[in-house]
Order: structure tokens, then C-alpha cells, then sequence
């Protein structure tokens, strides 16, 4: 399709937006306004609200050429959309303004991005990517610098892929600006580039920050890195990382790994087999962290997986995909732990509460809905098995258990109703004989944190 401007893309939202099928579109999760979203971009506490940015296609709900959508928040639940930030077009990013991340300097939110440009027929092969800047005095109207792109084909090292290099993640250590990006060696192995700057637009190589090996995935998106009592946090998403265990069982991932990090030699020491999965679900892709004046970090990521069946795709409901509910990222015994964020509980309401409820078998609540959150202590006694359906009706239910002689918990979706199937597993240790569980449905989606956030799993579900 011909690109337009921002301004078309926003008069075709307003147009448009009447037309969405509001079936299986969520109440308190952030969605594109119309269209497709996909990865979350420029996640950022600016000006006193949460600024999120994302990869949009305002015109389909399909992928298509990306745009950046931008809403913003005062508490990470209640969302409100912005203007599009920016249209794909110029020479530099003809092709797609492609994932990145934002940064305030001299009192401005300056967002760096990767332009995506074809480069011959074949679009899955033949295409280049720059890294490129914009700025906003107001945190709304997006200028593009005039000398984009600031990291060109050029300043890519030998040792790196010369097509695959993107999503900048810019943070700021001492003097200097930092920008790791996403890449692969060109021989099946992931790696994040690290590059400095004083100004954001004029950058210098440093090293390779990290490499992975035949297990961690062919190419690394989406790198972020971050401090946590004094342990470094480099987080990136995977393509075809390998399965291990229950673990990794979706095509891609997204992983973490714990160590130290070197800023003046661009070094980041870790265990290369010590990584961990993020999120054991099925639809969760490439989050993206921020700090706030509270002094949290917390995380957003996209609640939807390449290659999966969309329904609101297929059914022709003007929309796909979602962010997940942001979550703050705790370090517990050298490992991560993911929260709900504490302003999801000022939303409680019609509160219902069981207590000392014994069951033998299986016992009918008198609730139902499509929009809630569960809180629920198990004490296993000496069950084999036991668990939770949710949205369950007469011929479909999305089945949580656990499997005491394994040590199992199993999200099924299996009967779950329309969409994609199957069953996701993880190993959970009871805490004296005791099972806690957090589950946020939101009509099409639900997200399970066990434990306190020792593990968490996401995934979609579409009941008919």
C-alpha cells in the first residue's frame, strides 16, 4: 500500500475505528486503537506519566509497514492514546519504523529507532536496517533528525550480521549514552552490539556486548539491560532458541541472564547456560523495561507470538494483539521475580470471597465473568492433583493444574474455545505443601503469576 502521513494515519484510526468487532477486545490491557500492534517501544516515566510507544499498522490487523502508536498513563492500567508518533516513509526508514526505545535529554523525549529498508523482490531476504533519531519538545509531535541514520550499514563490525541489526535499547552511564542492539553472528548465533555517544547522534562502536551459543536462539531482538542489587540484568528476545525441558517450547523466546558488566570494555560476564525464560506461556515477546520516580522496574511485553493463529484476524475484527499487564521485576535468591504492578488493585471491585473451602472433586463457583482476578491459596494435603478452570462453559474451559508427583504446572488450552491449542508446563516447588496463584483474565487473555512471581506464564484464549 502507498505510506501516507501521520496525519492520514490518525484521521484513518478516527475514521475507522467504529468498525472494530468489540468481541474479544480486552478492558484493561493496552491494544492498538485500530489495527495491529505488535512489540512495545520507548517504554519511559516522562513528564509525570508512563509513556508507551509501539509497533503499529494503524491501516490492517495485519503486520504491515510499521508505524509507532504512543499512548500514555498515570498508573499503568488506564491508557490513553496519543497521536502516532512516527510514519514510515523517508529514505531511512521507507520501509518500516522498526522497534527501539526512548530517552530524555536536555529536557526533550528523544526516541531511537531502526529504520527497515528493502533492498531488492525478495522482502525476507533482501533489506538493510539503520538506527535513527527522533525528538519531541512536547512528548507528542515527533521531529526526525535531519542527518538520520546516526548508526549506518558502515559502522556495523565484521563479526556481526549486516542485515539483522535493531530495536536500539539507549541507556546512560557517566558521561556517555550507550545503545545496545540486537543481532547475530551470521552463523546461527545470537549477539547484542554496544555503541557510546555524548549527543545521540554521533556514535562509536564499543564491542561486542554479549554472544550466545547453539542453544540460545539464530538471531537476539529486542536487548535490554538493567541494574538490581548490584547484579546486572541483560534480557533479549530469541528466534529459535532451542526447546529445554518443559522449557522454551514456543519458536521463539524471550530469555535472561544474571551477571557483571564491564561498561568501558563493553563487557557483559555471564553464564551462557545459566539463562532463564521470562515467561512460560505462550504469548509473550519482546518486553521492554523502564524505571520510574518510585524507583521500580517494571516491564511490558507483547501478549501475542509470531507464527500463532489471530482470531480477531481471521473473523475480520479490525484488531490484533495486545501488551501484557505491566509487572515489576524483583531479585530473589539471584533470580528474577515478575509482580503485577500494585496499581492493578485500586480496579477491585464485586469482591467475592471463599475461605477453608474443601474440595473432593470438582466444586461449581457461584461467580462467572469475563473480566477478573483470582486470588487463590491451595493447601495440597495429599491431592495428585489439583487446580482451577476458568472460562469454563458447556463444551469448552482453559484448564490451570498442578501435578504434585511432578512438581508440575500445566496451562491448558486445549478446549479453551477458538484460537490456537496446547499445553504449556513448568516446574513449581510447593511452599509447605501450599500453592499460590495470581490469574488476571481480561476476556481473550490470561496471565498467571505463581508463587509471588516465581514463575509466570501468558497466553490468549477465546472462548466462543
Amino acid at each position: 500500500m502507498e505510506l501516507r502521513n501521520i496525519n492520514d494515519a490518525n484521521k484513518y484510526i478516527q475514521a475507522n475505528k467504529s468498525r472494530l468487532n468489540l468481541q474479544y477486545r480486552l478492558k484493561y490491557h493496552l491494544m492498538g486503537e485500530y489495527g495491529w500492534i505488535n512489540d512495545p517501544n520507548g517504554f519511559i516515566y516522562y513528564k509525570d506519566n508512563y509513556h508507551l510507544f509501539y509497533q503499529h499498522n494503524p491501516y490492517d490487523a495485519v503486520w504491515g509497514p510499521m508505524h509507532w502508536g504512543h499512548a500514555i498513563s498515570k498508573d499503568l492500567v488506564k491508557w490513553t492514546y496519543l497521536p502516532i508518533a512516527l510514519v514510515p516513509g523517508d529514505d531511512f526508514d521507507k520501509d518500516g519504523c522498526f522497534s527501539g526505545s526512548a530517552i530524555e535529554k536536555d529536557d526533550m523525549l528523544c526516541l531511537l529507532y531502526t529504520g527497515h529498508i528493502y533492498t531488492g523482490p525478495d522482502k525476507s531476504k533482501n533489506y538493510k536496517q539503520v538506527q535513527n533519531l527522533a525528538y519531541s519538545k512536547d512528548g507528542i509531535n515527533f521531529v526526525k533528525y535531519s542527518k538520520n541514520p546516526v548508526i549506518g550499514e558502515k559502522q556495523i563490525p565484521e563479526e556481526a550480521s549486516k542485515k539483522d541489526f535493531r530495536d536500539p535499547k539507549v541507556f546512560k552511564n557517566g558521561q556517555y549514552y550507550y545503545m545496545m542492539l540486537g543481532s547475530n553472528d551470521g552463523k546461527g548465533h545470537g549477539q547484542v552490539l554496544l555503541y557510546k555517544s555524548t549527543n545521540l547522534k554521533d556514535w562509536d562502536f564499543v564491542n561486542i556486548l554479549a554472544r550466545g551459543n547453539e542453544n540460545t536462539g539464530y538471531n537476539w531482538e529486542c536487548p535490554d539491560l538493567f541494574e538490581l542489587q548490584g547484579k546486572y540484568v541483560l534480557m533479549v528476545s530469541t528466534e529459535h532458541i532451542k526447546t529445554r525441558g518443559n522449557d522454551f517450547n514456543s519458536t521463539h523466546s524471550s530469555i535472561y541472564f544474571i551477571g557483571d558488566l564491564d561498561i568501558n570494555k563493553g563487557i557483559f560476564k555471564f553464564d551462557i547456560d545459566g539463562y532463564q525464560q521470562i515467561d512460560y506461556g505462550f504469548d509473550f515477546y519482546a518486553p521492554q523495561t523502564t524505571s520510574d520516580k518510585l524507583g521500580r522496574r517494571l516491564m511490558v511485553a507483547w501478549m501475542d507470538m509470531w507464527g500463532e493463529v489471530m482470531p480477531t484476524q481471521e473473523r475480520g475484527h479490525n484488531w490484533a494483539g495486545a501488551m501484557t499487564l505491566p509487572r515489576e521485576i524483583l531479585m530473589v535468591n539471584s533470580k528474577l521475580y515478575f509482580r503485577p504492578i500494585k496499581e492493578i488493585e485500586n480496579y477491585r471491585k464485586n469482591h467475592y470471597k471463599l475461605i477453608n473451602l474443601k474440595i473432593d472433586g470438582e466444586k461449581n463457583l457461584d461467580t462467572y465473568g469475563d473480566c477478573y482476578e483470582l486470588e487463590v491459596e491451595f493447601e495440597g494435603g495429599k491431592a495428585e492433583e489439583f487446580g482451577l478452570k476458568i472460562r469454563k462453559g458447556d463444551n469448552e474451559e482453559t484448564i490451570l493444574s498442578y501435578k504434585r508427583d511432578e512438581s508440575l504446572f500445566i496451562f491448558d488450552r486445549n478446549e479453551s474455545g477458538i484460537g490456537p491449542k496446547g499445553e504449556r508446563k513448568i516446574n513449581v516447588a510447593l511452599k509447605n505443601n501450599k500453592l499460590k496463584l495470581r490469574v488476571f483474565v481480561d476476556v481473550s487473555s490470561v496471565e498467571i503469576f505463581i508463587n509471588d512471581g516465581e514463575k509466570v506464564m501468558s497466553g490468549c484464549h477465546f472462548s466462543n
